[in-house]
């Protein structure tokens, strides 16, 4: 009777734990997992514009497991996405015009040209542009002074996210799909990204007009 019970309780445990890896990640879940990866790709874009922000830790990417899988892969696709259109994704306090000393400014900013951006739909390619906005403006705003934004568009980003991503990311299984832009070996898929890419910044460079035509 001892051992049939010892092995109900593993079976039970080993289905709890599968349960975790299998289902669809809550919405705290994945805008806690959102902020995780803004926080590493600002600070991955501070330290390759040669600036620091704050006490150095252990990067998402260098920790391993699902979600440093998923923040290497969306640096690699900023860097191809900013290689695209290396001046797009630089200076973007001065593209929008706005001061960084301003928590409401920065904040109001980054929600109108995110909320462009996604106006005709959500895809991978417009999620990695939205990053890279995120890491362009943080470095604006630490090399004018003002470190303090980086949290300021941290918590932007995930409050973008659970009003505006959540349910598309749920339908996906959250922040793991992404891992599916980079295991498809076909010449053509390149191609296919390079565009998408392209496109978005199209979107992006549509935002930044919006944005300063708008009523203010």
């Amino acid at each position: 009777m001892r051992d049939m019970e010892m092995l109900r309780r593993s079976s039970v445990f080993a289905a709890e734990v599968m349960d975790v890896f299998e289902r669809t990640p809550t919405d705290k879940e994945l805008v806690s997992q959102a902020k995780a990866l803004c926080k590493d790709y600002i600070h991955a874009r501070l330290h390759r514009a040669g600036i620091g922000w704050s006490k150095p830790e252990q990067s998402l990417s260098a920790s391993g497991g699902m979600l440093g899988e998923v923040s290497s892969i969306l640096l690699w696709l900023g860097d191809e996405l900013e290689y695209l259109r290396p001046t797009v994704y630089r200076n973007v306090a001065r593209q929008l015009n706005i001061t960084v000393a301003s928590e409401t400014v920065v904040s109001d900013a980054f929600l109108a040209v995110a909320g462009e951006i996604f106006s005709t739909g959500v895809t991978w390619g417009k999620v990695v542009s939205l990053y890279a906005v995120a890491g362009a403006l943080a470095v604006d705003c630490v090399r004018h002074g003002h470190p303090a934004m980086v949290l300021t568009i941290v918590d932007c980003f995930g409050e973008f996210v659970r009003k505006s991503l959540t349910p598309w990311l749920k339908r996906r299984g959250g922040w793991v799909d992404i891992t599916k832009c980079v295991v498809n070996s076909d010449p053509r898929f390149c191609s296919h990204w390079l565009v998408s890419a392209a496109c978005t910044c199209g979107h992006y460079l549509k935002a930044v007009v919006f944005y300063l035509l708008r009523e203010r």
